[in-house]
């Protein structure tokens, strides 16, 4: 961050004084206005906002739906993914509100087959309402955000004016992590965060990956090496610092150490091997990994699971009517499935208009201007 800064403030810099060497060059105010720019970095869609500044309705019109996909609140689960159409004969938002747990991130793009530009804004569910947390650069279709703890987050992507393309959405949660076993993944976790130890005296604080005795510990994050020792029930331990998150990872029952106390390490080091030393003398070899912060342990899960990645050849297009005609009476989804909330209804024969598909369900706008799910054999082509 500190070096993006820097490459920042010399940019800055630079102009400044080529603007002041060269008063009478034309193009100054330009030139300003790109000193302004790199100071206050506006956000994509306040330079894209100034491309259209000559045809205010076109701007209003696009400002106005990127309003109204922020009211709405369809709830999705991740992974996801939506495949459709960009219609270039209407503008076009799309909002998704998730759950996000410490130690996950949000990686979301947008492929196009063209070269339209896409905007994506992520929201943080505060007490005051929605704060915006992140957002792409101009030109970038994908972003990822890392949240500081769990919360509820809308996710907002909207295209250009008239992109006039297919696209597919990916929403996807990584871990912040690597996994801290080298060769092995999620299926060698096998004891899990909260469970009964000790006949209920004490809860599990990590989770425990069973390996080789041997097998090497690394490294997740660059970090310093704060203790190596033997004590208490977790024997041969290793004790990492993440100077970035000021969180202590734990690495514990040890069967020996390749790094030493005040070590800098970078992600992916060896640290120590797997053992079953301390209380874990009677069972298989395996690591207990800890995350410890201010305020004490977090369910180190989330930090280094890996989700199933959406593709896009898992999503089928039914339809490529911009709108459809619905067959009977139906009622709206707040997310893709029969278990999701009803939230309202569309009469037989409405109209409405298609934004995207997820698997069977379709991505809906309504007359009244509402986003919702609805399932692909309650409409027809209009």
């Amino acid at each position: 961050m500190k070096r993006k800064n820097l490459i920042y403030m010399l940019g800055a810099a630079g102009l400044l004084l080529f603007a002041i060497a060269c008063p009478g060059c034309s193009g100054i105010t330009t030139g300003f206005n790109k000193v302004a720019d790199v100071i206050s970095r506006p956000a994509a869609r306040e330079l894209y906002a100034r491309e259209l500044k000559d045809n205010k309705i076109m701007l209003e019109q696009w400002e106005a739906t990127y309003k109204m996909a922020l009211e709405d609140s369809l709830a999705i689960t991740l992974p996801y993914g939506e495949r459709g159409t960009f219609s270039s004969g209407h503008n076009a938002a799309y909002s998704y509100v998730v759950t996000l747990k410490e130690g996950e991130k949000l990686a979301a793009g947008v492929t196009t087959d063209t070269l339209s530009r896409v905007f994506i804004d992520v929201f943080e569910l505060s007490e005051n309402g929605w704060r915006h947390s992140e957002d792409n650069d101009m030109g970038e279709t994908a972003l990822e955000f890392a949240p500081a703890f769990e919360g509820i987050f809308k996710i907002v992507i909207q295209p250009e004016v008239a992109a006039g393309s297919d696209f597919f959405i990916s929403l996807n949660k990584k871990p912040v992590y690597g996994f801290p076993v080298a060769g092995k993944g999620n299926a060698a976790i096998g004891s899990f965060w909260g469970m009964e130890r000790d006949g209920g005296k004490r809860l599990h604080e990590g989770i425990d990956i069973f390996a080789k005795k041997g097998t090497p510990v690394v490294a997740i994050i660059d970090g310093t090496i704060s203790y190596t020792g033997e004590r208490g029930i977790g024997g041969k331990q290793v004790w990492l610092r993440d100077g970035l998150f000021g969180k202590s990872l734990y690495y514990a029952h040890l069967d020996g150490f390749a790094v030493e106390a005040g070590a800098r390490v970078k992600a992916g080091d060896t640290l120590g091997y797997v053992g079953n030393t301390g209380n874990a003398r009677f069972t298989p070899a395996h690591l207990h990994f800890g995350i410890y912060r201010m305020g004490g342990a977090v369910d180190p899960l989330p930090y280094v699971y890996t989700a199933p990645i959406v593709s896009l050849k898992h999503f089928p297009k039914t339809f490529r009517a911009v709108t459809l005609q619905v067959k009977g009476t139906a009622n709206l989804r707040q997310g893709p499935g029969t278990d999701r909330p009803v939230i309202g209804a569309v009469a037989a024969d409405e109209s409405v208009l298609l934004l995207g598909q997820h698997k069977d369900w379709l991505h809906i706008r309504t007359p009244a201007n509402r986003q919702a799910f609805l399932h692909k054999s309650l409409v027809k082509p209009d």
